[in-house]
Order: structure tokens, then C-alpha cells, then sequence
């Protein structure tokens, strides 16, 4: 992948509709699925789906990448996506990892904290990355996906959908055609078309504040960390932040106040006297980008309408403290691609898809709450609000109990789905994080003969995985081929244990124990995981019975096969 700073940009090309005529009566060609718009969230969704044997049509009305920064904080569960996309290993390469946090009140240090205290686990907290990079590598692989048929500026301005599909109106150089899809991704970001052009809206809070960012090229001996000030010095009364990405790029953040005049303050002559203010004049720097932006905390009513699901910044915004927007979108992209993938090959009934919807909202509800909070704290609105916040601050230096209510941006964690209706309680008494809806953690395993290291999320199938601790005996293949859809079994072997699995699973070694300490298991502890490596059931002992039963609601299908164990 080209990896200069450069915006790639990509040709146009006419398309199957454009240079055939219409099948018969005049109706266009169907598609399985069409997704608008080939940011991060639409670029994930098409690369899962083909990866699934669904054939794509991805839209977007213009020909380059993002430009500056934008998005640049992907978290540990983004990247254990990306991994499953085939493209996390570069993205994580390229940019900065870092896991260390500093909150600094005037020009001391308040606390530091740290957001993966733990070894043995494959990403790192954080990836600092800017987002046309990101874009980069995943058009890069979408490249390689045969099943994925990527259009530059082929802008839609028409949507009308019926009973069996979606009809989208395509404007392009070469003038207009007609596409058909049976079910559309709308992932065309914050002004959506799609939801305009649907009557739809997207409702919520604005913040009446305004931020500066900066992406600034500099060597600095600064640590790759996130830096966040409350009042400094260089910038009274206001707040800054500071994030190293790729290439010796930083970013940084400005509180400037509501009556700032965003046209003004994009100038270079207003911006660069911010930075030598915070920098010194010693340090040798040049402006790449400068962008002003006012915030807000907004999602639509449904993410559903009909045969049209919204994803990413198309359905949901929140303000960019707590890197809460591009990842919540992919973790959109992750939840949508295996439910609507299972549907279109007729293996579960379009209730499904209301799941998609229901999941999602939850956590978008979450995200905003906490993006809410955050942007209360950091710039309160009131001089109550700013007396609280400033004590707290103070209190914050030394004792760990005010840590606790400093809120520069709680950052981006997945939402745990414990809501549900795809899960099945707990029957049996289980402790620690990895509760029903929960995404899967990750731990080091050794696999395969000769025995090389490996990492269990690697190791878990595209589709449904039961994941037994111990080598399996006692599990019956025979009675799990009554599964609804493909079922994969994982066994989970202790160290120095005995590795003698049945014929047709798959073992790994929990190589220092982590794994079963993070899953509380013993053997014989058993966990059905969703596509998307969230847990949606557990068992102390197997029963054949109790997991075709779970699968069954975890693809919305109401028949239950009865199995012997």
C-alpha cells in the first residue's frame, strides 16, 4: 500500500448497469446488497460480507480517501476485527501503539493511567492511525476480494424500496442508471444522502462549543501517549490534546470557545501561534492540516427501515472524546455483516436483521452517554459546573477517589450486548467479565504440529464456534450436525495436558493459562460464540441439547432440534 501522505485518489469506471440493457420488463439487475458510502464503516461491512460469500456493490460519490486526521484512535476490539478482515497486521504496523494516558490540570500533572495493564494479548490497547490510512488498507483488501465491486463517483439521489428490495437512483459522469439490491447498508457518514433522500433524521444534543484540530510534522521527544490538559497554560480557560500518529504526525486539539470564528481560526497565522505557544520555539514544526469542528450527540430513532440499515456516523454521532465514533462504526459493520450474510443465504429469517438494530442502538445509547459526560466535564457550561470540575481536578493529585470523576473522555470500550434477545442466560454459575453478549477476549495459544504460537481469536471459526476447555471428550459431533447453521468446535487444552481430541475439531494449547482464567473455565466448560465473537451462551458441562437450543436463539429461529448427548 502506498503510504505517503499524498490523497490516493481512484478512477471512475462505468459499471454492468450503464453499458447493458435492462433485464427483462425494464427492471435492473438484483444485488444481494448494496452499501453507500466507502469510508471505514461501509469499506468493513462489504469486506465482511464477501468474506462470507456475499457479492457486494459498494457506492461512494467521490474518488479519494479522507482528508488529515479525522479518526486516528482505533481501539483493541477494532483492531481484533481488522484482524479477522485480513488487514489488522498492517494497520497495527503503521501506526502508534500506546496504552498510557496523562491528564495535566494547569501545567502539573493530575494522574496517569493505563488502559491494558496486562500482558498476553495480541493488539494493543490503542492504534494511533490517520484515517486515510486506515481507509487505504481496507480498500486495499477490498481490492483483493473478487466478491466486492467497488464504485468511485457513483452518487446515489434516489431511493425507493418495496416489499422485495431496494431500488437506488445512480448519478454519474456518464449520466444515471438504475440499481437494485435486496437489502442496502447506508454507511455515507454524518449528512447522510440516504437518509435525506428517505425523509429520515437523526436527532439528539449540540454542543455549543468549538474545537481546533491541528495535524502538525514535528520530532518531538514527546512519549506516544495521550496527553490531555485541562486550563494550561498556552491555552487559559480552555482545554488541549495531544495524540502522536504515523509518520511523525501529531495531533492536536484546541478548546477555542463558541464565539471562536471558525474561518479565522483555520488561518496559519492564527493557528501557528497556538502551536509555538504549547510547543516552545525551539521545536521545529509544519502544519499539514487544520479543520474546526462543533460537536454533537445524535442518533435516528431506528436503524432499521425496512430493507435499508444505517451503520457508523449515518445512524449515530458523538463527539470525538473517547475515540467513541469510527469504532463504534465498525463494530456496526461487525454486527450487521454476519446477521444480514446469514439471511440472504436463507439460514435464518430477516428477524435477524431487527436484532442488528436493536444491539447496536443499545450501544449507541451507551456511547453517547458517555460521550455526553465527557463533554460536559471538559467544558462545562456554567461557573458551578466549572467550580465542581476544577475542585475535582485539584482533589484528583492526590487522592484516588476524585480520579474516578475526572472524565477527559472515557475511552472507546465495546458495548456488552447484555441485552439481547440472541442470548441465553447463564444456568450455571460463572464469575468475571465474560458474561452473555460480551465480545470475546483474546489470550496466547500454541497450535499445529510443529507447534507455533498463535492467538485464540485467530483460532475461532467465521461462523458459529463452541469453544470447549479440555480435549472435547464427551462432546458428540453427531448430535451438533442438527445445528441450524455451520457450527465449528474449538477445544481449549491446558498446558502439559493430555491433547487427544476427536477426530474433526480443532485444539488449541492455552499456552500460560490466560485463557481459561479469563473465561473462568474448568474442564468441560463449554461457549457458544456468535460470528462476530461475542459470547452468547455458556455451559459448565456439554449438553447437545442446551446448545442447539442457543443457536436457535441466536439466529432468531424459533424450532428447536432435539438432540441427544
Amino acid at each position: 500500500m502506498d503510504t505517503s501522505s499524498q490523497p490516493r485518489t481512484f478512477a471512475y469506471q462505468p459499471c454492468a448497469e450503464q453499458r447493458m440493457p435492462l433485464e427483462g420488463g425494464g427492471q435492473p439487475a438484483s444485488h444481494p446488497v448494496a452499501i453507500v458510502g466507502a469510508g471505514p464503516v461501509g469499506l468493513a461491512t462489504a469486506i465482511d460480507l464477501a468474506q462470507r460469500g456475499i457479492p457486494v456493490v459498494l457506492l461512494d460519490d467521490d474518488c479519494t480517501l479522507a482528508s488529515g486526521s479525522r479518526a486516528i484512535c482505533f481501539s483493541k476490539r477494532t483492531l481484533d476485527i481488522l484482524d479477522r478482515l485480513d488487514c489488522g497486521e498492517g494497520i497495527a504496523a503503521k501506526g502508534v501503539s500506546w496504552h498510557v494516558g496523562k491528564v495535566f490540570f494547569d501545567a502539573s500533572l493530575v494522574y496517569q493511567f493505563d488502559l491494558l495493564p496486562e500482558s498476553g494479548h495480541r493488539r494493543p490497547a490503542f492504534v494511533n492511525l490517520q484515517q486515510y490510512y486506515l481507509e487505504g488498507f481496507l480498500v486495499d483488501r477490498a481490492a483483493e476480494l473478487p466478491a466486492i465491486d467497488l464504485r468511485w463517483r457513483h452518487r446515489v439521489s434516489g431511493v425507493e424500496q418495496d416489499r422485495d428490495g431496494v431500488c437506488l437512483t445512480v448519478e454519474t459522469p456518464d449520466g444515471s442508471y438504475s440499481l437494485r439490491a435486496r437489502y442496502v447498508v447506508a454507511a455515507d457518514g454524518a449528512h447522510s444522502t440516504v437518509r435525506a433522500l428517505m425523509g429520515l433524521e437523526s436527532k439528539g444534543r449540540v454542543f455549543r462549543d468549538r474545537f481546533l484540530i491541528a495535524d502538525v510534522k514535528m520530532s518531538a521527544p514527546f512519549p506516544a501517549e495521550r496527553w490531555f490538559w485541562f486550563n494550561p497554560p498556552f491555552n487559559r480557560g480552555q482545554s488541549a490534546l495531544l495524540h502522536r500518529q504515523a509518520d511523525n504526525v501529531w495531533r492536536i486539539d484546541f478548546q477555542l470557545g463558541w464565539d471562536a470564528d471558525p474561518d479565522t481560526e483555520k488561518q496559519p497565522e492564527r493557528v501557528m501561534p497556538r502551536i509555538r505557544a504549547m510547543l516552545g520555539d525551539d521545536v521545529d514544526v509544519t502544519l499539514e492540516w487544520v479543520s474546526v469542528y462543533t460537536f454533537c450527540c445524535q442518533r435516528m430513532d431506528a436503524f432499521r427501515h425496512g430493507r435499508v440499515l444505517f451503520a457508523g456516523d449515518a445512524a449515530h454521532r458523538v463527539s470525538p472524546f473517547g475515540a467513541r465514533g469510527a469504532n463504534s462504526g465498525v463494530q456496526d459493520a461487525e454486527n450487521l455483516a454476519w446477521k444480514l450474510a446469514l439471511v440472504l443465504q436463507g439460514r435464518a429469517p430477516d428477524a435477524l436483521l431487527d436484532t442488528y438494530a436493536s444491539e447496536r442502538e443499545a450501544a449507541a445509547d451507551e456511547n453517547i452517554r458517555h460521550s455526553t459526560r465527557s463533554t460536559d466535564f471538559i467544558t462545562p457550561k456554567s461557573a458551578v459546573s466549572r467550580t465542581f470540575r476544577d475542585a475535582v481536578l485539584r482533589l484528583a493529585r492526590h487522592h484516588a477517589f476524585a480520579r474516578q470523576l475526572v472524565n477527559s473522555g472515557r475511552l472507546s470500550q465495546p458495548s456488552v450486548l447484555d441485552g439481547s434477545p440472541l442470548n441465553t442466560p447463564d444456568a450455571d454459575s460463572f464469575a468475571g467479565a465474560m458474561v452473555p453478549g460480551t465480545a470475546c477476549a483474546d489470550a496466547p495459544v500454541t497450535t499445529g504440529t510443529p507447534a507455533h504460537a498463535g492467538w485464540l481469536l485467530g483460532e475461532m471459526g467465521a461462523g458459529f464456534t463452541l469453544m470447549v476447555f479440555g480435549n472435547g471428550q464427551g462432546v458428540s459431533l453427531d448430535a451438533l450436525a442438527a445445528a441450524p447453521v455451520p457450527l465449528a468446535v474449538l477445544c481449549v487444552v491446558a498446558p502439559g495436558a493430555h491433547c487427544a481430541v476427536p477426530p474433526g475439531v480443532h485444539a488449541v494449547t492455552d499456552t500460560e493459562g490466560l485463557a481459561a482464567r479469563r473465561y473462568d473455565a474448568r474442564p468441560g466448560t463449554c461457549y457458544l460464540l456468535r460470528p462476530d465473537q461475542h459470547v452468547c451462551a455458556r455451559w459448565r458441562s456439554f449438553s447437545a441439547d442446551a446448545v442447539l437450543r442457543a443457536m436457535q436463539q441466536a439466529i432468531c429461529t424459533p424450532t428447536v432440534h432435539q438432540a441427544t448427548a
